[in-house]
């Protein structure tokens, strides 16, 4: 089967979980808004295409499937590459992780834009600067904390105890919050021995390696969930 991923195609944004997962497989995927435009992905979320109407992209095409959400997409997908344990305990906790970091993405995203989505970041740069100081602070240091502690409880080098898509999903927060606020994410490494030693060994992957390696990997922006203003890294 030939996957079909609709995504925004100037970010990496929530496609890139599910992007991630599909080149570490090896699966046969076309990038549907990188190559036809993001109006193909429009009739879709007007309702006009058969199957499961999506609200927002990401969304995945699999046959007559169409999937929706980045944790939902993953869960999905799992099973069917060896991206996570065959359990079903082990399967329900990759997908408890998985919407843990979702949650985690959202608060990323609300320290560029914590009023609100439409308004640009210019309009918004004085409420920004209390919401990442406080996300710095607080919250970044009890997620990341949260799947250090996992890490080490699973035995240091995977999440769930063998490789899994939960891993790929650290890896790109990982890299995300590095681009993001790298002073603090300097500060914060040396109590994340485990976080940043998987990390290295995702970006090591053969498949991931040559990935990241070419331009179907997207550089971060200011366009995208993960945004560096210096006055928000402070």
């Amino acid at each position: 089967m030939r996957y079909q991923l609709y995504y925004w195609s100037g970010i990496q944004g929530r496609g890139e979980f599910v992007r991630l997962a599909l080149e570490d497989a090896g699966a046969d995927y076309v990038d549907v808004a990188r190559e036809q435009g993001d109006d193909a992905m429009m009739p879709f979320l007007r309702g006009e295409r058969p199957g499961a109407r999506p609200f927002a992209p990401p969304f995945l095409k699999a046959g007559r499937l169409v999937i929706a959400q980045t944790a939902e997409i993953l869960r999905w997908l799992g099973p069917r590459h060896a991206l996570v344990p065959n359990s079903e305990a082990a399967r329900l906790y990759a997908h408890q992780l998985e919407l843990t970091l979702s949650d985690l993405v959202v608060e990323a995203h609300d320290t560029h834009h914590p009023i609100a989505s439409g308004l640009y970041y210019e309009d918004q740069r004085a409420a920004a600067k209390l919401r990442a100081e406080d996300f710095r602070t607080h919250r970044m240091p009890k997620y990341l904390g949260y799947f250090e502690e996992v890490l080490d409880k699973a035995g240091g080098h995977y999440a769930l105890g063998r490789h899994s898509y939960v891993d790929l999903s650290l890896f790109q927060v990982m890299s995300g919050l590095s681009y993001a606020f790298p002073a603090a994410m300097k500060r914060m490494r040396r109590k994340l021995p485990l976080l940043s030693g998987l990390s290295e060994r995702v970006a090591e992957r053969p498949r991931l390696a040559a990935y990241l390696a070419s331009p179907r990997r997207l550089a971060f922006n200011e366009m995208g969930i993960f945004r560096h203003y210096p006055e928000l890294d402070a």
